[in-house]
This record gives structure tokens, C-alpha cells and sequence, in this order.
């Protein structure tokens, strides 16, 4: 289960050893970006009616000027797949950066599970309206959603080669089959140029000029926000394509640029001939084009048989689109979490994340019953988010780096992208309250992680400097005594004070080599990070400094070190500090220091469980 945990840790930056052409990683990708012709060109005619294909070529366009350049200046600022969340991360120092970050992972999360849980219920629907469907499977939309949801989830556990192969074929079929459809549709056009007249007329008719249809088409873009989905996902699984960085970053933005151009000429052929094409009364709520305009031309042009495998390759499709999804969320969640703390260590190995994840799965299908479209507000406002925060990272980038035209342009297309994500927010709301579902359950469990491992060592590596070195050669010689100071003046009375203190307090002999050692916070909000010390000299005593986010992690391992390179315990001498123990508690969580003393020998007592080998902890 935990296989890959090490290695993980190891390679956070990149990715598995197994690498991946830039193509077979589209697919993956691509199984939820492609996947949505199974209900995008529905969702378009209902929302816009006749304007259907002008919308959707608007969406086209905000596809390709929009969100692909936003996209591969991503990619080109953070190879290793982070995205756009650790561009924004470092604008917002300490602790509020990282409450940003884990909202963005809500907003992420609610993307990324609703990608799988929308898309399997689809492939039911399908699977339960095709007239060769078993009676018995009639009005069972869970049951076999959750079938589906927990095949998906083994295919990750078995491995993330294993669901790339299967991604490839699932994707050359599915396209060449739309293509087929979409072919056979437009000679039907062709045949019959009528429908074509009739379409113009009806807009004539409705709409009093060109410029009242491109407003309108406006107003309705943003409930056709579904057809923008896996930009974010294609960034996330970078480290997944084979070669060095500068290649991968071109990979990355060849699988983004084709992908787009791929599904835009795509999604304006399907919704231009379902909508010259099809009944509007079809796309209604019980009608037979309803989610699956499609699959409804491919059963009455191609007749049942291959209506049936048209339905089959949706089906796949679909099902499987959650992959990207699952792929995103398993390489984007070991990035963050067990880095701030805030996740236990088995979220860096692949196979524990995926049962989590497929749980969470089954509780949302549940809780929704399968349908597809109670969860279209909340996959719509995940990827909006995610699109908009994206938008305004490169916009940010552009201007720190003085590109004016670029920084206009960028922060143009977030304007676009607000006003979208403000729409589809006026329109279902639902979508915000199952996105704060998300962020505040993402917040609450990452602090209870945080506390439960706040007495972790957290320290990676020690590094001395030379005359720290110099002085822990010198002290190992006899016994290492080193005594904590708080740094203040840092002048000559400050020292001989504490050295009288300990004196009193631990009868230290002065014949005895001490040498003090000094911490400071400087970012209490990370979690695991090197410590690299110091020496000084002041007034004649012998210092070791040391910045941190937390000082009694960093004394505990620095104490391990010493007693490792002396091959005997040291002692570190404190006095107590006075004040509500749980006050001083929380300002251990919160700000890395508290109760030193205490929680000092709790790290030390953890880390290193046979008492003759453990680091002395003296307290007055």
C-alpha cells in the first residue's frame, strides 16, 4: 500500500521515475476535456436555444486567446507541476498564504472529485438509456455509478502506467467515432440546406441584430463553462511527460495547445448540426437528446448497432474521465499538504490517496443520487476558480516582470474570467456551498493534522558553518552543554546573566565548556525544513544561532546531531517559562515557540524512544 512513499518524498519535483511521451499524457488529460462533447453540445442548446453555436464559438474563443496562453505561461513558471496555486502562494507570506493555498485546493478538490462523480453518473445515464440496456438495471443510477466510481479506482491501484495505456485507446477511439458522427451529420446539412435557412430565419426572427445575439450569446457563455475543463490538470501531471525540464515544459504546452485546438473545432461542429439538426423539445429535461445530443444523431443516422458503440466509447469515456481527475488530485495534494504539515506521510504514496479519494467519491454520489445535474454548478465553479486564480498568477507575473502588454492582456482575459465565474456563482450557487464544504473540511482536518504532528522532528538535514563546527570539535573533547537563550540585547550582561542563572539552577561547574544556542522563528506556517547553524562569538562565549520555524524542533535536532557526531548524549540546560501552559501551547502550534522546555524533550522523547541515547533536557 505504501509502495512509492519514499521515492515520492524523494522525487516531490519529479514525478515517478516513469515517464511518459507528451501525447499519451493528452489523453489522460484529455479523457475528461474530451469527454464532455458527450454533454456539452445539450447543455449549450439549452441554455442558448438557436444561439447555441455563436456561445459556444464565444467559449472558443475564450478557449484559445483566453485560457490556452494563460495556461502555458503556467506551465512555463511551474515545471513541476504545481500550477498555478504555488505562483500565488508566495504573494501571501506565513500562515494566510497557506489558509489561500488550502482554499485554492478546496476550490481544487471540488473540481477534481466532481470531475469523477459527474462523469460516472453520465456514463449511467448513458448506459441506462440505451435501448439495449438490461431491464433490470432500470432506476439503480447509484449502484452503478458507484460500480463504475470503484472500477476507476482500482485501475490507480493497480498503477499510473496502467491507466495512461488504457487513456490512449479510450481517447483515438472515442474521437474517431465523434468524427464519424459529426461527418455523417454535416452531409446531412448538406442534403438538406433547409435546416440551415431555417436556423437563420428563427434568429431573424427572434433576435433583432447581430449585435443583441453576440450580447445574449454572452450572457449564457458562462453556463458552457464545462467545455473549458482539464487546463489545470494538464499543468498537474507535467512531471508525468518524459524529459528534461525545458523539454517537458514544451511538452506541456504542445499537449495544452492541441488538446484546445482539438476540442474547438469539435465543439463548434457538434453544436452547430445538433442544433440545425435536432428538435429544441429533444433537449428538454426527458427528452431523448437530453446530456446526449450525440449519441441521439449517431442512433438516428447510423441506426442502433453502431448508435450502441457510439454509447459504449461515451460510456468509457466518460467513466474514465475521472483518471485526469485522479491524476491531478494525486499529484497535486502530495505537493502541499504533507509539506505544510498538514497531511499524515502516507498522503506522499499514491495508493492510500486513491482509496481516500474513491471514498469521498461514493459519499458524494450518494449524497446527490447519481444526477448530473445537481453537480454541474460545482464542477463549473471548481474550474472557473481554478481558470480565474490561473489568470490572475500570470497577470501578476507579467507585471513584476514590467510586460505591459502582456500584464493587459492577461488581466483582460481574468476580467472575462470573473465575470464568468460571477454569472455561473448568480446562476447555481449550489456550486459555492459545495465548494466551502470542501475548503472548510480541507482546513479543519489539515489543522488537526498539523497539531497531531507538530512533535515530529521536522528537521531534514543540520549543516554547521566553520566556526560552528570549530566549536562542537572543540566541545566534543568532553561533554557537549549548551544553554538556551532567547535572544534580547545580546549584550555582555545578557549572557553573564544567563550564565549566572544556570549556574544557580543546575549547579553547572565553571570548569565546564557551555556554549550557547540561539533560535528564531522566521516562518512559523512551514513545516519540515533544513537547519543550518551558526557560530558567533560575543563577549568571550562561544554561540550557535540558528533561524527556524519552530526553535524547540530545531534544539531537538540539534542535540540528536551533536550526540550522533560525539557518539554521546549532550545536555541542554532551560529555565522555565511562566504563563498558562495552554496559552503557550498554542503559541507553539501558532508561532513555533511556547513552552520551549517542555515541548523540547516531547520531540526528543519521540524521535529517539531508548533513554540512554536520548540528549539530556535540563529545566530550572
Amino acid at each position: 500500500m505504501l509502495e512509492g512513499l519514499t521515492t515520492d518524498r524523494e522525487q516531490i519535483e519529479h514525478g515517478p521515475h516513469k515517464k511518459h511521451s507528451w501525447w499519451q499524457v493528452m489523453c489522460l488529460t484529455g479523457v475528461d476535456y474530451f469527454s464532455t462533447l458527450g454533454y456539452q453540445p445539450g447543455i449549450a442548446a439549452l441554455a442558448a436555444g438557436a444561439l447555441s453555436p455563436i456561445a459556444t464559438l464565444l467559449l472558443v474563443g475564450l478557449t484559445l486567446f483566453g485560457a490556452l496562453p494563460v495556461y502555458r505561461r503556467v506551465a512555463e513558471e511551474s515545471p513541476h507541476g504545481q500550477g498555478s496555486i504555488a505562483m500565488l502562494e508566495k504573494l501571501a507570506p506565513q500562515w494566510w498564504g497557506k489558509l489561500f493555498v488550502l482554499a485554492l485546493l478546496g476550490f481544487a478538490a471540488t473540481d477534481f472529485v466532481i470531475t469523477m462523480t459527474l462523469s460516472a453518473a453520465d456514463a449511467t445515464a448513458h448506459i441506462l438509456e440505451n435501448p439495449f440496456a438490461p431491464e433490470f438495471l432500470s432506476g439503480q443510477q447509484v449502484i452503478v455509478t458507484l460500480v463504475l466510481l470503484a472500477l476507476l479506482g482500482g485501475i490507480f491501484l493497480m498503477g499510473f502506467s496502467e491507466a495512461i495505456s488504457i487513456a490512449v485507446v479510450l481517447v483515438f477511439v472515442y474521437l474517431a467515432l465523434n468524427a464519424v458522427v459529426v461527418a455523417v451529420a454535416i452531409l446531412h446539412v448538406l442534403e438538406n440546406p433547409q435546416v440551415i435557412l431555417d436556423w437563420k430565419n428563427l434568429l431573424r426572427v427572434d433576435y433583432s441584430s447581430p449585435l443583441v445575439m453576440i450580447g445574449l450569446s454572452l450572457v449564457v457563455m458562462p453556463k458552457l463553462a464545462l467545455g473549458m475543463s482539464g487546463f489545470e490538470t494538464g499543468v498537474a501531471v507535467m512531471p508525468v511527460i518524459k524529459g528534461k525540464l525545458e523539454q517537458r515544459i514544451h511538452g506541456t504546452k504542445r499537449l495544452l495547445t492541441t488538446a484546445a485546438a482539438i476540442m474547438s473545432v469539435f465543439l463548434i461542429l457538434t453544436s452547430t448540426v445538433t442544433t440545425v439538426l435536432i428538435p429544441h423539445q429533444e433537449f428538454e429535461p426527458g427528452g431523448k437528446a437530453n446530456g446526449r445530443a450525440l449519441a441521439y444523431l449517431a442512433h438516428g443516422f447510423l441506426g442502433d448497432w453502431f448508435g450502441t458503440i457510439y454509447d459504449v466509447s461515451t460510456i468509457a469515456i466518460l467513466w474514465f474521465a475521472g483518471a485526469s481527475a485522479m491524476a491531478g488530485l494525486i499529484n497535486l495534494v502530495p505537493r502541499y499538504l504533507p509539506r505544510y504539515g498538514m497531511a499524515p506521510n502516507w498522503t506522499r504514496a499514491v495508493r492510500p490517496l486513491v482509496l481516500v479519494f474513491s471514498v469521498i467519491g461514493f459519499a458524494i454520489t450518494i449524497i446527490f443520487r447519481a444526477d448530473v445535474d445537481a453537480q454541474g454548478g460545482a464542477y463549473a465553479t471548481g474550474v472557473l476558480v481554478l481558470m480565474l486564480s490561473a489568470a490572475v498568477a500570470v497577470t501578476l507575473s507579467a507585471f513584476r516582470k514590467r510586460q505591459r502588454l502582456a500584464t493587459a492582456a492577461f488581466a483582460l482575459i481574468s476580467a472575462v474570467l470573473a465575470y464568468t465565474l460571477v454569472a455561473n456563482v448568480i446562476e447555481r450557487p449550489d456550486g459555492v456551498k459545495i465548494a466551502s464544504f470542501f475548503i472548510i473540511t480541507i482546513i479543519v482536518t489539515s489543522i488537526l493534522s498539523r497539531a497531531t504532528r507538530s512533535t515530529e522532528l521536522r528537521v531534514t538535514e543540520v549543516h554547521l558553518d566553520p566556526l560552528a563546527e570549530q566549536f562542537v570539535n572543540e566541545a566534543e573533547a568532553a561533554e557537549v552543554h549548551l544553554i538556551a537563550n532567547e535572544p534580547h540585547q545580546r549584550d555582555q550582561r545578557e549572557y553573564n546573566d544567563k550564565l549566572r542563572e544556570q549556574w544557580l539552577n543546575h549547579r553547572l561547574r565553571s570548569s565546564e565548556p557551555i556554549m550557547f544556542v540561539e533560535g528564531t522563528v522566521v516562518d512559523a506556517s512551514e513545516f519540515e525544513s533544513e537547519l543550518r547553524v551558526r557560530g558567533e562569538e560575543r563577549y568571550g562565549h562561544k554561540i550557535l544561532r540558528f533561524e527556524s520555524p519552530t526553535v524547540p524542533n530545531a534544539l531537538a535536532a540539534l542535540t540528536l546531531h551533536l550526540r550522533d557526531r560525539a557518539g554521546r548524549p549532550p545536555h541542554i540546560y532551560f529555565h522555565w517559562s511562566e504563563g498558562n501552559p495552554m496559552v503557550k501551547m498554542l503559541g507553539y502550534l501558532l508561532f513555533g515557540g511556547g513552552d520551549v522546555p517542555p515541548m523540547t524533550r516531547e520531540v526528543l522523547r519521540k524521535a529517539e524512544p531508548d533513554l540512554d541515547k536520548r540528549p539530556h533536557v535540563h529545566v530550572g
